[in-house]
């Protein structure tokens, strides 16, 4: 296995925009799902998108039209796009990955806890 290495988070005022990429060496695209959560203070970690070897995609429900993920499988590299943030995107966002048996949409949609290991996380802080 290899590492997960995020960035590009910041802090940013409600309707900003920030992308953040992860850096999933050892996590060959053609193997394993990749994906971002992310956690809030207080708050459970959830799953924000995740995304298929087809370049196939999901997202909960409150990022839907405002965050896109996508990957460049030559440089290893899966990431999140976000804009029109708002005060409820701060969270630590992680990226994560999965091997891949099924489907990755499906692996994210039932089966979060199989994205593993996680990275360090980048912060990401929008004001109002």
């Amino acid at each position: 296995q290899g590492q997960l290495v995020e960035s590009g988070g910041g802090s940013v005022q409600s309707g900003g925009s920030l992308k953040l990429s992860c850096d999933a060496s050892g996590y060959d695209w053609s193997q394993y799902c990749r994906g971002w959560f992310r956690q809030a203070p207080g708050k459970e970690r959830e799953g924000v998108a995740g995304i298929d070897v087809t370049n196939s995609t999901i997202y909960i429900d409150s990022v839907k039209g405002r965050f896109t993920i996508s990957q460049d499988n030559a440089k290893n590299t899966v990431y999140l796009e976000m804009n029109s943030l708002k005060p409820d995107d701060t969270a630590m966002y992680y990226c994560a990955a999965a091997h891949r048996y099924t489907s990755c949409l499906a692996l994210f949609r039932n089966r979060k806890d199989e994205y593993k290991p996680w990275g360090q996380g980048t912060q990401v802080t929008v004001s109002s």
